[in-house]
């Protein structure tokens, strides 16, 4: 076995990311450290290295356990890692209601807009 895989490959093979492309790029970009460090596609990557990956919304931090170079399912590469990632933000809940009383026709222009602010619609 293997004493180091590359990055990219290690992040498409346990599906942090779809595709290996989307994982170079996202090295590329800076999205990705290793213990620490940012890291390049061909960086190398071994047992109990620290992996922060930024996609999307969220930030993963993820410790490595296997490393493994083919794609697996999804519950073999959930064993490959340990995942170490704070919880989400707490979702924003909107509590205001936009009711319109029964028999009033169709909202005017003001109307509308006012609507869409409170969806929170531009």
């Amino acid at each position: 076995m293997a004493e180091s895989v590359r990055v990219d490959a290690w992040l498409w093979a346990v599906r942090i990311l779809k595709s290996r492309s989307a994982a170079s790029t996202a090295c590329r970009a800076g999205h990705v450290q290793i213990n620490g460090e940012r890291a390049k596609p061909a960086s190398p990557v071994r047992v109990g290295d620290s992996v922060r990956v930024r996609g999307g919304h969220a930030e993963r931090v993820l410790e490595v356990r296997r490393l493994i170079v083919k794609r697996v399912g999804a519950p073999v590469a959930v064993e490959c890692y340990v995942d170490h990632s704070p919880p989400p933000p707490p979702r924003e809940i909107r509590i205001q209601v936009a009711i319109r009383d029964p028999g009033t026709g169709r909202p005017t222009k003001r109307e509308r807009r006012q609507l869409d602010r409170l969806r929170g619609h531009p």
